[in-house]
């Protein structure tokens, strides 16, 4: 099968970016105040913790944009925010021609949006129906892909979206960030949305980085006590915003090792990398019997499912299902591939597993 998976950071990239993050850091906290569990509450005047506007200081240093805030609600939590400061309910939003994520698509329907569809892989058709639906607010780009044969580049997408009209544009970053070059603000976008749970942060923190102005609706909407991310959450945002870079990167060294390797296995057809929501390897067997292999694997010390995709949990390589886009495209693949995301594992660890699951006798 033919993927055009997102090219990563290499690993001196990435130490750039993990020393990037630390001198913004330093930039917005005194050292002292960096070996602290950060402070609690409405600050008066701030109406959030001092800790965690320095931590959205920092963030937006980094990524070279007006402001961040960090949100509850994950990715998940940071899309909605982003969509409710740019839109309006009724409006009009434009989106791939592709299935959309589960939780984004609630969100779209939760917030009463409506939506049209463009190939974001044809900037021709991004043209056409820009132009026959005027009635478009919005656009929202998801960064990795939703369906294999995507191919779009971020930046093309978003510049023809722009050149048509100057429409908000929010990205979900999700999946990407911190593992490619650019964010989707860098790329031209208003608003990028991630998950900190994603990069070695605290459970239930998301982020959204861009301009000021829908920013600063959303800090207004964020008056309760209840809605702040606490300092020391902020705090534990920052530390895996400074080691998820470099840990990303080796990933991505195994998973271009294990291409080469696993094609060499009995009962492996092929494999290949994609960004079937996290960049990982996809492995196709000779028969089907997937869920097999999957359920051989954990035995032997594979994690059997996700956690935050990549959370600071995740050490074991994972060996789970195709995605439910990639499923929802063609329902056969939940019996013949496989997902292998390594995690903080290595080649040799993945291959061993791999090679004794698929020699276990099928149920």
């Amino acid at each position: 099968m033919k993927t055009w998976p997102l090219e990563s950071m290499t690993l001196a990239e990435a130490k750039e970016a993990q020393f990037g993050m630390t001198d913004a850091i330093c930039r917005a906290f005194q050292g002292h105040e960096s070996l602290t569990r950060g402070d609690l509450g409405v600050v008066p005047g701030l109406n959030k913790p001092v800790t965690t506007v320095k931590a959205e200081q920092a963030i937006a240093d980094f990524f070279g944009t007006e402001a961040a805030i960090l949100v509850r609600g994950s990715g998940t939590g940071a899309i909605r925010y982003a969509l409710f400061s740019a839109l309006k309910p009724g409006d009009t939003l434009l989106v791939h021609k592709a299935p959309v994520y589960s939780t984004t698509d609630t969100s779209i329907r939760m917030l009463g949006l409506k939506t049209v569809e463009a190939d974001f892989n044809d900037l021709a058709d991004i043209r056409r129906v820009m132009e026959a639906h005027p009635e478009i607010r919005g656009a929202l780009v998801q960064y990795t892909r939703q369906v294999p044969a995507d191919r779009y580049d971020m930046e093309e997408v978003i510049r023809t979206i722009k050149d048509c009209r100057d429409i908000p544009v929010i990205t979900d970053d999700n999946y990407a960030v911190m593992k490619v070059r650019k964010n989707g603000t860098q790329c031209g976008a208003d608003l990028a949305c991630f998950s900190t749970f994603k990069l070695q942060g605290p459970e239930g923190i998301g982020c959204i980085v861009g301009k000021k102005d829908f920013i600063d609706k959303l800090v207004a909407e964020h008056y309760s006590g209840g809605c702040q991310t606490q300092g020391w959450e902020a705090l534990e945002v920052l530390r895996g915003l400074v080691n998820a870079p470099v840990a990303l990167a080796v990933q991505a060294e195994v998973n271009e090792q294990l291409v080469r390797d696993v094609r060499q296995l009995a009962g492996v057809k092929d494999a290949f990398l994609a960004n079937a929501q996290s960049k990982v390897l996809i492995v196709e067997l000779e028969e089907p019997r997937a869920q097999t292999v999957v359920r051989e694997a954990e035995k032997l010390g594979a994690l059997p499912n996700p956690v935050g995709a990549e959370s600071k949990y995740e050490l074991a390589p994972m060996f789970y299902r195709v995605s439910g886009t990639f499923r929802q495209e063609d329902p056969t693949r939940l019996d013949r591939m496989i997902r292998i995301n390594p995690n903080r594992s290595g080649p040799k660890t993945i291959l061993r597993i791999l090679e004794s699951a698929l020699q276990a006798d099928p149920d």
